[in-house]
């Protein structure tokens, strides 16, 4: 892992972006060097979005602010990373059928699908990675995209307590793979999310196999999550992570 940059922000939060082999990333600590090392949050944007996305960095400025190490990377063909022909072609089938108001499902399968299996080994390399500098420790949580979230719950077994948001496509097979799910999980849904059909977000809070599961549900579109609901996530992570 090599840090290519950092910065002191307004809040004191420390934010440094890395690369990590091809992975580029972003790690925000605290502003105060506490006296032992800091539980860890991986931070992850629906579907891949770019690390930099502004509503990440607020979270997870918010999250580091409140004591927690937390780090994003950028998938593969998102962010700063190049997209091969066939990302450019999945986003371009994706943007027409949604102009025309066709049936999106099985483009996002076939997009979603693949970028998950790819991006799971490349969160776990940086997850070794994370654990292994100073002042970082132990235990750790996940936050953001469900799709990745759930393989990683069932992959990883230092991930202790995870937070989804709802809003993201989550394949068939992930969809399967929340049976297996079984930390502590709070998951947050808008519930006139436009692109994310409520009754299948429901069904999937079904499926989650954890005895520890929470539901918030909030009134809006996609992009509505309320702050209260970060507030609430870094409440959730004290519980479990502390």
């Amino acid at each position: 892992m090599h840090f290519t940059s950092e910065q002191r922000l307004d809040d004191g939060v420390l934010a440094r972006e890395f690369t990590l082999g091809e992975i580029p990333g972003t790690l925000w600590t605290p502003a105060s060097a506490p006296s032992a090392p800091v539980p860890l949050i991986l931070m992850a944007h629906n579907n891949g979005l770019p690390r930099r996305e502004p509503r990440l960095v607020a979270r997870a400025r918010h999250t580091a602010a409140s004591g927690y190490a937390v780090a994003t990377i950028d998938a593969a063909g998102c962010g700063d990373r190049p997209r091969s022909a066939a990302d450019e072609q999945a986003r371009a089938d994706l943007r027409r059928a949604m102009r025309a108001g066709e049936p999106v499902d099985e483009i996002f399968e076939s997009f979603i699908g693949p970028l998950v299996d790819e991006a799971v080994p490349e969160w776990r390399t940086t997850l070794d990675a994370l654990l292994g500098l100073p002042g970082i420790g132990g235990p750790v949580g996940y936050s953001g995209w469900t799709a990745l979230g759930i393989r990683l719950a069932v992959a990883e077994p230092r991930i202790q307590a995870a937070g989804f948001f709802a809003g993201g496509y989550v394949p068939r097979a992930q969809r399967e793979e929340a049976r297996q799910v079984t930390i502590p999980l709070l998951f947050l849904l808008q519930w006139d999310d436009e692109g994310n059909p409520r009754q299948r977000a429901l069904d999937l809070f079904d499926a989650f196999g954890t005895k520890e599961k929470t539901l918030h549900a909030n009134l809006g579109g996609h992009t509505g999550t309320p702050w209260f609901e970060v507030e609430d996530g870094v409440r959730f992570f004290d519980r479990h992570l502390r």
